[in-house]
């Protein structure tokens, strides 16, 4: 569940607005913070390793990263990522002991929907 909480909030420094994130946007990447989508991007495209290794103290360097980002589906891996840790994160729960107790019942529950509304978060 965690590294799908971290996963997601790798996509967000990327995909959301700073006012709903509570940051700046790109603020990962411009302390020169390497996450998830960029790493996979790289897998693509291996020439954006060189712009990676030279760091994002130039602000050109951010513009080339995102580009890269943008062709490739360095978000879209990230977030299929993210669903596969959540999904197991979901079946730890689901194979825990069966219980008549409602109280019980309810947190199981609410512990599978937190795993969703993990992955659907947008801020």
């Amino acid at each position: 569940q965690g590294l799908a909480f971290q996963l997601i909030d790798d996509v967000l420094d990327f995909t959301g607005t700073s006012a709903s994130l509570g940051k700046g946007s790109l603020s990962d990447i411009r302390h020169g913070i390497i996450t998830a989508p960029i790493l996979f991007s790289m897998e693509e495209y291996p020439q954006l390793r060189a712009v990676v290794d030279k760091g994002f103290d130039n602000p050109a360097n951010v513009d080339i990263a995102l580009e890269y980002l943008g062709k490739s589906r360095g978000i879209e891996r990230t977030k299929e990522l993210a669903m596969k840790h959540a999904n197991l994160a979901a079946a730890a729960i689901d194979s825990l002991p069966q219980s008549d107790d409602e109280d019980v019942i309810k947190s199981r529950q609410a512990l599978i929907d937190l795993t969703q509304r993990v992955i659907t978060r947008n801020k």
